[in-house]
């Protein structure tokens, strides 16, 4: 059964045989179908009753083959006759190609002989060049020659102020130009351009002649929309039409006419700027004084608040909106003002002028009266556009005045107030007493009400300027309570205790009531510059006077051996203490503690003056002992008042091994931090004991510990200048000495 299954597929398999030879995988194909045939063949044919039906199965398989080859064949035949076909078509286009390529040929030949023919053509096209700009010129003649009449007629409009009829003329000639220009410069025709020009040569001067009224119209415009508005709408129209004329030859046009682009939406406000400008900043120079300038600012308020309002309620419904009239206008006013308030600063003003534009500047400007008025909120707003004036200006302009205040006020009527009340100082009676037996004058009440008073004006401009007029305050404070007591210098004060010479009788308590009892009532920020004014009017200057001359006698070796010189200090010192309980008690302990710092200072300073040196273990014993007892007796006279100064200078002093003087030092300049190497050195001096090496260490050890001097700390010690040191004298052939 199974050759003849063989026999009965070996037809079907006959086509896949022939491509082995081209295909070369269809020997691996054939395999695969001769395996799955044979395959299928056995399964079939297996039984020995199926094999009945070979004979039919292999009929069928050979009407299938020939069905097969029948379409092979017949699809062969007509893949043939599409061939031939194309063949057919190639031969024929050679053969047209060849035709052409013998026609081009002809035609080539005739070009070349008919080229001189070509010649007179060049004639013909310029002669059609002229004839189509004679059609173009003849085309135009008719309005050209019309021309003359239409500027005529406009120009009568324009001076009948026609303005919306005289535009329209204008632009239609305009555009009549405009059309010939174009035509003829897309067609090459530049010669022809200034003929064209020529006759419109009257354009220039009706565009000047409607900008002229234009700009006359922009320039009464605030006048004209509460009196007129449609005048001025009218001009506006007119430069919204150029606007738009402009934008559509900038965006489309590829020739620019001459003229053009116009701009005449800037120009309007330009022109609308200068108005404002010339109307309020650029008149005639004006009176710098403080009544002068308060007219012209008042005059200025009034004005811009009159025609901002204008501008809000009428302006503004004149033009469009894109034009922000009312911002350009309250820019406008802004910006004038800044520059003219910088004009009159230039001059040179006096403290009212000063005043009067700070005030105007930082209070009015801003305020409900100007700027906030209700009528212009909330459109008008100022805010944006920065201050009228810097604050680098408004500082120049405070000190200014701070300066003039002081110039006029202050310097001037301090010192003929001091002058009168330096006659009263002569009398042969006690100053005037308040109820508890004070003194009191009117001289300290009058100066500070004068103070406050400039301080108070000060305070309703800025806190800046207030500070400044503080601190002049307490400067020219502190500078007359000094020279409240310069008339003093001529008068030849005493050393007696007892007596005040030629020196008024009362003078001491006039002194007091004027210069330092109206203290208390000073109305002043506190400060380290208060604090300079308190101690320079509880500064006890008489007392000073007087103690001086009896510290020229220490130190000294009848001062060592037990004079009565600080018995002598203590009363006078005493002898002033009773007139300075005759103030109130705030002054009062301010004067005691000054006098405290002034003896010792002065007790110091009398030490560091190199009069002595101890030549003895003994004699630096005694300098100890006699530096106790003063300092002691001192202390005593004022109340429990320490003199820590003197006692911690007389333990450098008693120090008993020189080698120990870098601890005590250190510890000296830690608490004083202001003493200097010239105090230290002049205090070993003193001793008398101390060799170079020592003295070296002691001042390395200053040098590598540098103090900083506490905010809290009041300096007495930079306040004693040490004599330089004497030079030896070298002789030509000796040794110095």
């Amino acid at each position: 059964p199974l050759l003849h299954a063989r026999a009965a597929i070996s037809p079907s398999l006959l086509l896949t045989h022939c491509r082995n030879e081209e295909w070369p995988e269809a020997e691996k194909a054939e395999k695969l179908a001769r395996g799955a045939a044979l395959k299928w063949a056995s399964g079939v044919f297996y039984r020995p009753e199926k094999l009945e039906g070979l004979g039919q199965y292999r009929n069928r398989e050979t009407q299938r083959n020939r069905s097969i080859q029948s379409r092979l064949k017949s699809t062969v035949q007509s893949y043939l006759e599409g061939v031939n076909a194309g063949l057919e078509q190639l031969r024929s286009a050679a053969q047209e190609v060849q035709s052409v390529c013998q026609d081009l040929g002809a035609a080539r030949w005739a070009l070349l002989d008919g080229a001189d023919r070509f010649q007179g053509l060049q004639q013909m096209r310029a002669l059609m060049a002229e004839h189509v700009q004679l059609a173009s010129v003849v085309q135009v003649l008719p309005q050209l020659f019309s021309v003359h009449e239409v500027f005529s007629h406009t120009l009568q409009l324009l001076r009948g102020q026609h303005l919306l009829e005289a535009h329209a003329e204008l632009m239609m000639m305009e555009h009549l130009r405009d059309d010939i220009l174009s035509q003829l410069h897309l067609r090459g025709l530049s010669s022809a351009q200034a003929t064209v020009l020529s006759y419109f040569g009257g354009l220039q001067e009706l565009n000047e002649s409607l900008a002229k009224q234009l700009w006359d119209i922009v320039g009464s415009s605030l006048r004209l929309v509460r009196e007129d508005p449609v005048l001025f709408v009218t001009a506006v129209r007119i430069i919204e039409r150029e606007e738009k004329i402009d934008d559509t030859l900038l965006l489309e046009a590829t020739f620019l006419p001459p003229g053009r682009p116009k701009g005449w939406r800037q120009k309007f406000y330009h022109v609308l700027q200068e108005t404002i400008t010339g109307a309020h900043f650029h008149a005639a120079r004006m009176d710098a004084e403080g009544p002068g300038l308060a007219r012209h600012l008042t005059a200025l308020q009034k004005d811009i608040v009159s025609e901002l309002r204008v501008v809000k309620d009428l302006m503004v419904q004149c033009v469009p909106a894109h034009y922000n009239i009312l911002s350009v206008c309250t820019a406008t006013y802004h910006q004038a003002l800044t520059s003219h308030l910088q004009d009159i600063l230039r001059e040179d003003l006096d403290k009212q002028a000063l005043f009067l534009l700070l005030e105007w500047t930082l209070r009015v400007y801003h305020s409900p009266e100007m700027m906030g008025h209700p009528d212009l909120l909330p459109e008008v707003d100022v805010s944006a556009l920065g201050p009228l004036m810097s604050p680098e200006l408004v500082d120049q302009t405070e000190r200014k005045y701070v300066v003039k205040v002081k110039v006029s006020d202050v310097l001037e009527w301090m010192q003929r107030t001091l002058e009168v009340e330096f006659k009263e100082w002569f009398r042969e009676e006690e100053p005037e007493t308040d109820h508890q037996g004070f003194f009191q004058s009117a001289l300290p009440v009058i100066v500070m009400q004068m103070l406050n008073e400039n301080i108070q004006v000060a305070s309703l401009i800025t806190d800046s300027l207030q500070q400044k007029i503080y601190n002049m305050a307490l400067e020219e404070l502190e500078a007359f309570l000094g020279r409240s007591v310069k008339p003093l210098a001529p008068l030849p004060i005493l050393t007696d205790p007892g007596s005040h010479g030629q020196a008024p009788q009362y003078y001491v308590s006039y002194l007091l009531a004027a210069g330092r009892q109206g203290l208390r009532d000073v109305v002043l920020p506190c400060s380290w510059q208060l604090l300079r004014v308190r101690r320079e009017a509880g500064h006890p200057t008489l007392l000073l006077c007087s103690f001086q001359p009896l510290c020229l006698q220490l130190p000294s070796r009848k001062w060592l051996s037990g004079s009565q010189l600080v018995s002598s200090m203590c009363e006078v010192i005493d002898k002033y203490a009773k007139d300075f309980s005759r103030v109130r008690k705030p002054v009062f302990t301010l004067l005691l503690m000054e006098s405290e710092f002034l003896v010792a200072s002065q007790y110091l300073r009398a030490l560091m003056q190199k009069k002595m040196v101890c030549k003895s273990k003994e004699e630096r014993g005694q300098l100890c002992d006699r530096l106790l007892q003063d300092a002691t007796q001192l202390r005593e006279l004022f109340c429990g008042l320490s003199l820590e100064a003197v006692f911690a200078l007389r333990e450098l002093i008693c120090l008993k091994d020189p080698t120990l003087l870098s601890l005590e030092v250190l510890g000296f300049v830690t608490k004083y931090p202001d003493v200097s190497d010239e105090h230290i050195s002049t205090l070993l001096d003193l001793r008398g004991d101390v060799s170079k090496e020592v003295r070296h260490m002691v001042l390395d050890m200053m040098t590598q510990h540098p103090q900083v001097l506490p905010e809290s700390y009041r300096p007495i010690f930079s306040t004693i200048l040490v004599p330089p040191p004497e030079l030896p004298l070298c002789l030509r052939k000796g040794k110095c000495a």
